[in-house]
């Protein structure tokens, strides 16, 4: 007998072991890292229909797991037409699975047992982390020990570029095109807060609108003179090469070190330890400049 009790609350049980997982797409590449192949992925509305985002998948294969779509106009059909014997939802916060509408969600759960992870601002990357390790691990994943080994030692890299004065100035964003950035407010977003824990210093948006982004021009968010950037590369977000004729961009990427972030990021040791190798390099060079 199988059983889980997800963020929820709520636990669902299983006969034997669940082989055919469905999993929403950083779900799914969180569990690949842990051991555990998904069979399929889906995406929410900020997703091709056709194909995952790259920037989200992680180390997930490219064939041999089937992506079904994404988002909203996803049915409850389509989903289970993957045969799942579990699904692996994330939610945000209020237990509401995220990327398909509440009543397809509903409607799989009269057929599937459904798994949901709060991946919101309410808990640390480290705990979110450890949920997904504990789902892996019921699901007859073995050890990361090694992985998170290696975790510690980036942990300590960082931790010791940090610790004297004149840290560099760190500011995520995610490209909105030319006019405009969405500036993440560190304290909302779980792998930031992992960051300002081991003492990066991040750059705090004024006060405004915006629970998790602060939108400004980029002017504005060139006067905040970061000397290092982390970009959103998700697919939704505008790309990098398309801002270089506004010239407040191209400033800032004069001045900074710029780093690819996923603000939906894989929370497995192995995928936090490049991220973090990666923000260490860019300290290095920024310190450096």
């Amino acid at each position: 007998m199988w059983q889980f009790s997800d963020d929820r609350g709520q636990v669902s049980t299983a006969e034997r072991t669940p082989a055919r997982v469905l999993a929403y797409v950083q779900a799914g590449a969180t569990l690949w890292d842990h051991g555990v192949c998904p069979s399929a992925i889906f995406g929410s509305d900020h997703d091709d229909d056709a194909v995952p985002d790259t920037a989200k998948t992680g180390s997930l294969p490219s064939e041999g797991v089937r992506y079904v779509g994404a988002g909203s106009a996803l049915d409850a059909a389509t989903l289970l037409s993957t045969e799942p014997d579990l699904v692996v939802a994330v939610s945000y916060g209020g237990g509401q699975v995220y990327g398909i509408a509440p009543k397809t969600a509903q409607h799989l759960e009269e057929h599937v047992p459904v798994v949901v992870i709060d991946v919101g601002g309410a808990r640390s990357f480290t705990e979110i982390g450890n949920r997904f390790a504990h789902l892996a691990e019921s699901l007859g994943a073995g050890s990361v020990r090694t992985a998170e080994q290696y975790l510690e030692a980036a942990r300590d890299r960082l931790r010791a570029q940090c610790a004297g004065p004149g840290r560099p100035r760190v500011l995520a964003l995610s490209p909105a095109g030319r006019e405009q950035a969405h500036l993440a407010r560190p304290r909302m977003w779980p792998e930031l807060r992992a960051l300002a824990e081991l003492g990066v210093d991040l750059v705090e948006p004024a006060e405004g609108p915006g629970a998790n982004w602060s939108t400004v021009g980029w002017a504005e968010a060139r006067a905040l003179r970061p000397a290092t950037v982390l970009a959103d590369i998700r697919a939704h977000a505008a790309p990098i090469d398309g801002l270089r004729s506004n010239e407040d961009w191209t400033a800032i990427e004069r001045a900074a070190e710029v780093v690819d972030w996923n603000p939906e990021p894989v929370c497995s040791p192995q995928a936090h330890t490049r991220f973090l190798g990666l923000v260490a390099d860019a300290l290095e060079s920024a310190t450096g400049r």
